[in-house]
């Protein structure tokens, strides 16, 4: 297994192969063209690669000056379990020092809390609890 690690936008349908995988897409809420201009909005963006084939990425949104979102953590299922999450967020977080960003928020997919622990990352407390509007 040779996994490149780089920063450029992937195809439009390598991106969308791989955001399928998640099923944060089972109503078919984004299409592939939706995707991809998500993904050149981003901020920074990281993405690994064996060989030629997409098999993760994480992608930060920011002001650019003082906080940031992590997006979109994704590997390959079959790529899982392998260190490749640990490396994109180590790029990911690597990113935001370089940049003199220090706040850096994320929502976890359900069973993941443990994973970002690992990177320093808390829950916020249950009296100050984030919010959300999916419209």
């Amino acid at each position: 297994m040779s996994i490149t690690c780089r920063s450029d936008i992937p195809s439009k349908a390598d991106y969308y192969n791989l955001f399928q995988t998640t099923g944060w897409n089972s109503k078919g809420t984004w299409n592939a063209d939706i995707l991809y201009e998500a993904i050149k909005n981003s901020w920074h963006i990281v993405t690994l690669y064996d060989n030629e084939k997409l098999v993760a990425s994480g992608r930060l949104v920011s002001d650019g000056y003082i906080q940031c979102f992590i997006c979109e953590m994704i590997v390959l299922p079959e790529y899982q379990n392998r260190g490749i999450g640990k490396r994109i967020m180590n790029e990911l977080l690597e990113h935001c020092k370089t940049n003199g960003i220090r706040w850096v928020q994320l929502a976890c997919a359900k069973g993941k809390k443990e994973f970002y622990e690992k990177f320093g990352f808390q829950s916020r407390e249950s009296d100050a609890p984030g919010m959300n509007l999916f419209l």
